[in-house]
């Protein structure tokens, strides 16, 4: 009987071996990382809006001539678009710039080509307040092809930057309320990322436009930022 348990106890030690060799081992990298506390973060998004009042006005004057000829209506339609031009810049239009030049046939009710159409256009910015002027002398030089406002203002970037820096605001004052709901504080910003907007008018009338016979109303703008942040919980 003593022989037997002899014989078996070597067999043991060397079944445990075997395990140690091919069986699993523990991981040092997994064990260490097990071992870590977990980083607790929150992510809010912040909303950030400035108003203002526009104080620039971008419009599209053109001119169309007809003439039996395509020779003879791009030469009325260049007279008339070197007298629009001069009265705008009569009027005080900045970046003045031609958007396109085309020429295409008129046709009758039979199908027939009985003439062709010269179009010019060109955009011009100016102040708001001097915006219905411009728009009366672009008539009076000829134009009969007239859109805008678009209305913008000239102190764009400082609106957005502010904005964004209320958004970043809005976004922590969020962040706050939940760590302190949940009986935690702030740590350190771990992620940011920023979505830029474009400026939306108000649709109300904020200013009384110059005295002119084209009245030009600017209204007020949002200028709007969007930010993601993350922050460390402690």
């Amino acid at each position: 009987m003593k022989t037997r348990l002899l014989i078996a106890l070597p067999a043991l030690l060397a079944v445990v071996a075997l395990a140690g060799v091919f069986g699993p081992s523990p991981d040092p990298a997994r064990a260490q990382q097990s071992a870590d506390p977990s980083t607790d973060s929150v992510t809010v998004n912040g909303v950030g809006t400035v108003k203002s009042v526009p104080d620039e006005a971008n419009f599209s004057f053109g001119v169309e001539t007809r003439a039996r000829t395509a020779q003879a209506a791009i030469a009325a339609n260049a007279v008339q678009m070197e007298k629009l031009i001069a009265a705008l810049r009569q009027a005080g239009a900045r970046d003045i710039a031609t958007q396109w030049v085309s020429v295409y046939p008129v046709t009758n009710d039979q199908g027939t080509v009985d003439g062709y159409s010269a179009s010019n256009s060109v955009s011009a910015t100016i102040g708001v307040a001097r915006a219905g002027a411009l728009i009366d002398a672009a008539a009076d030089a000829g134009a009969n092809q007239i859109s805008g406002p678009g209305l913008s203002s000239s102190d764009a970037e400082r609106l957005y930057r502010n904005a964004l820096a209320a958004a970043v605001a809005d976004a922590r004052a969020s962040a706050e309320v939940l760590a302190k709901a949940a009986g935690r504080s702030l740590g350190e910003i771990t992620t940011m990322v920023e979505s830029g907007a474009t400026p939306t008018p108000l649709y109300r009338a904020a200013a009384d436009a110059a005295v002119s016979s084209t009245p030009v109303e600017p209204g007020q703008q949002e200028t709007t930022a969007t930010v993601s942040i993350t922050f460390d919980l402690r």
